[in-house]
């Protein structure tokens, strides 16, 4: 119960600093999105999404071959904690494809203004 307890809270800790690092955006995107008027406000807006979405979907691409390592040497660390790093590169992997998915709709959006 202690194991399942720890690894629970490993996992935890882990997410939440991806999260913390899935900030792309290192401006106030509200303040600049308010601000586009011409277009080429807009392109840049497009153009930044379209970077963070790269980022992002080098972060799922990172995750995946981490996430191949633990299904096929689970001895390395354990069977139970390779399913349970499993589980979480499925999270983090699914995370950044939603997420780069987001930043590619808003760039197309910004190039349709």
């Amino acid at each position: 119960m202690k194991t399942k307890l720890f690894i629970t809270l490993i996992l935890t800790l882990g997410l939440l600093s991806a999260c913390s690092e899935m900030n792309p955006h290192p401006m106030d995107m509200s303040l600049a999105v308010q601000n586009a008027e011409s277009k080429a406000d807009h392109e840049a807006l497009a153009k930044h999404y379209e970077e963070a979405a790269k980022e992002m979907q080098l972060k799922v691409e990172e995750h995946k071959k981490i996430l191949i390592q633990y299904q096929r040497e689970p001895w390395l660390i354990g069977k139970q904690q390779a399913t349970g790093f499993g589980v979480h590169c499925q999270r983090l992997i699914d995370v950044y494809e939603k997420a780069a998915e987001e930043n590619l709709e808003m760039a197309k959006m910004h190039r349709q203004m």
